[in-house]
């Protein structure tokens, strides 16, 4: 059998399990024979943090920073704007108000996805690149820690499976999607991007992760929102995602971000439709929640 294959399929394996633990009640069950004071809340917040630090040297990477004070300052400006949205996690904040300043941060993360693909040449600057790496990936990890419900004002308002099924759709997504472009794929999404994408299985991802979000409508009425609209913003908002990173990649002649998952390359080659779905869906419920 392929060495490469292996190794894809272990470390694969590993980082579903890593997720899992993190944005599931098992976690928490892992941990409490002993360390029954880590809560799963805990676990997901650690989670989400490893991935935005990680990330952020990923990106210094790809962007091919001077080594000058925008690159020190990257840090420090992601850390104070993850550090509000910190706060409004474990206190609770996502759930009792909608704060309109954040609310208008999320018009940055399309406004950085545009510049990256009209203007690309801003982000050869070190200004630009500072800006582009903070709003890439502190504001979308940040409203990410928005996504599910919890409460340890009440015991029995548990960790809910918000951030577990959405990796699940993605997932999905991009399999129905792969599947259904080698079979029939014959129109190029986007050739000089990504090109082996499709029409064909840009569609297909799209049925399939509809049905998917129907199941998960049906058998998990706790979850916020209604999970045919998630799966159908996430069919559409997860392959742009992945174009996203790959233009970043491309624009700086990269190939992959990192080498941090053996075969799969790094945290923003397989978090690329997440950074992009997560603020998505959170706008959404956010929405579903005041109208």
């Amino acid at each position: 059998m392929d060495k490469n294959f292996i190794q894809r399929s272990l470390s694969g394996l590993v980082y579903v399990l890593v997720i899992a633990i993190c944005t599931t009640p098992l976690g928490e069950y892992l941990f409490s024979s002993f360390l029954p004071e880590v809560k799963q809340q805990h676990l997901f917040y650690g989670l989400i943090t490893f991935l935005l630090i990680v990330g952020l040297f990923e990106c210094i990477r790809i962007m091919k920073f001077d080594n000058g004070i925008y690159k020190w300052l990257v840090f420090p400006i992601a850390a104070f704007i993850y550090y509000k949205f910190t706060k409004r996690f474990f206190y609770h904040g996502f759930f009792f108000d909608v704060n309109l300043s954040e609310m208008l941060s999320l018009a940055l993360i399309p406004i950085a996805a545009i510049t990256l693909f009209k203007f690309p040449k801003e982000l050869y600057f070190e200004n630009g690149k500072l800006i582009f790496t903070v709003v890439y990936l502190a504001l979308p990890f940040g409203f990410a820690l928005g996504l599910p419900k919890f409460s340890t004002l009440d015991p029995e308002k548990s960790f809910t499976l918000e951030v577990f099924m959405l990796f699940v759709l993605i997932w999905s997504s991009d399999t129905f999607a792969f599947l259904t472009g080698k079979f029939f794929g014959k129109h190029k999404m986007a050739p000089k991007i990504s090109p082996k994408k499709t029409w064909e299985g840009f569609a297909g991802g799209v049925i399939l992760t509809l049905v998917l979000g129907f199941f998960v409508e049906r058998y998990f009425p706790e979850l916020r929102g209604n999970w045919m609209i998630v799966g159908l913003l996430v069919s559409v908002f997860a392959p742009l995602g992945d174009l996203v990173e790959s233009q970043l990649k491309r624009s700086f002649a990269v190939k992959d971000s990192g080498n941090i998952i053996p075969g799969h390359g790094g945290v923003l080659d397989r978090l690329d439709s997440f950074i992009i779905c997560a603020p998505v869906i959170y706008l959404y419920f956010i929405l579903e929640k005041l109208f």
